[in-house]
C-alpha cells in the first residue's frame, strides 16, 4: 500500500478472503492492524498469528457497533491511518424470489456498512489532513448479471458513493480509492454458489476462471501506489468496457449461461 511502519489500519472482513490477505500484508509492513468480522473462529485464528493483529467482532450493518469498535481501535492503537473495507454479503436470487427482508439486509451490510465505516474514520482523518480509505465496490455494480440484481444494486450504490466521496475530499489530504474487482475465488463466491448462482459464475468456478485473490490484491496495491481513484483489477476493466460499449452482447452472453 505505502509505508505502513508504525501506522494503524482497520481491515473489515479481515478473517478471510482478500481482507485476510491484506491484513497479513499490512502486518508484514509494520502496521498495527485491527480486523473486523463476524467470523469468530477466523478472528481467533488471525489474532493468534501476530501480536500486531487486534481481532474485533463487529457487525458492520450496525451503526452503533461500528462507531463503538472504531472508537475502541483509536483508543487502544492510536489514530487510524488506513481503512480497508472489504466486508460484504453476496447471496444470489432472482429478483422475483428475493425477499424484501433479504434485500434490506443486503443493503444494510453492503451499502450502509460502507457508509458507517467511512463516516466513523473520516472526520478524524480530515482533522489531521491525513489518511487513506480503500473500499471495495464491485464490477458487478457495472457489468450486471441475472440472479444478482440486489447485490449488483448494492455495489452500484457503493461505487457511486465512493466516487463522489473521493472528489469531495480530493484537496483535504485524505485519499479515497474505489476497488471494483471481478469474481474472485474466495468464500464470498461460496455464498453465491450456495444460493441461486448465476450460470456464468458456476461456469467460471468449474473452468478455473475465477480470479486468484493474491493476484487481485497485488493489482490493488499497484493501483494504490499509482494513486488511482478507481482500481479495476484482473479482468474487471475488460468487463467494464464490454458492458459499456456492447450492452446487448453483454446481456446475450450472460443470459446464455442461464439456459
Amino acid at each position: 500500500m505505502e509505508d505502513m511502519a508504525g501506522k494503524v489500519a482497520i481491515v473489515t472482513g479481515g478473517a478471510s478472503g482478500m481482507g485476510q490477505i491484506i491484513a497479513r500484508r499490512l502486518v508484514k509492513q509494520g502496521a498495527r492492524v485491527a480486523i473486523f468480522d463476524v467470523n469468530d473462529q477466523g478472528l481467533q485464528a488471525m489474532a493468534a498469528e501476530a501480536d500486531a493483529i487486534t481481532a474485533l467482532r463487529c457487525d458492520i450493518s450496525s451503526l452503533e457497533e461500528v462507531e463503538a469498535r472504531v472508537a475502541e481501535v483509536a483508543q487502544r492503537l492510536g489514530p487510524i491511518d488506513l481503512l480497508v473495507h472489504c466486508a460484504a454479503l453476496m447471496p444470489s436470487h432472482k429478483l422475483v424470489d428475493h425477499t424484501h427482508e433479504g434485500m434490506e439486509r443486503l443493503f444494510r451490510i453492503n451499502y450502509f456498512g460502507t457508509t458507517y465505516m467511512v463516516r466513523a474514520v473520516l472526520p478524524a482523518m480530515l482533522a489531521r489532513k491525513s489518511g487513506r480509505i480503500i473500499a471495495f465496490g464491485s464490477i458487478a455494480g457495472i457489468a450486471l448479471v441475472p440472479k444478482m440484481g440486489a447485490y449488483c444494486a448494492t455495489k452500484a450504490a457503493v461505487n457511486a458513493y465512493m466516487e463522489v466521496l473521493q472528489n469531495e475530499i480530493r484537496d483535504t489530504g485524505v485519499r479515497a480509492h474505489l476497488v471494483c474487482p471481478p469474481a474472485v475465488n474466495t468464500a464470498l463466491i461460496d455464498q453465491t454458489l450456495a444460493t441461486d448462482s448465476p450460470g456464468s459464475i458456476v461456469e467460471a468456478r468449474k473452468s478455473g476462471r475465477l480470479a486468484d485473490p493474491e493476484k487481485i490484491v497485488n493489482a490493488i496495491e499497484k493501483g494504490v501506489a499509482k494513486d488511482r481513484d478507481i482500481i479495476y483489477p484482473g479482468e474487471a476493466r475488460l468487463l467494464y468496457l464490454w458492458r459499456a460499449l456492447f450492452p446487448r452482447l453483454w446481456w446475450k452472453t450472460v443470459m446464455h449461461f442461464e439456459k
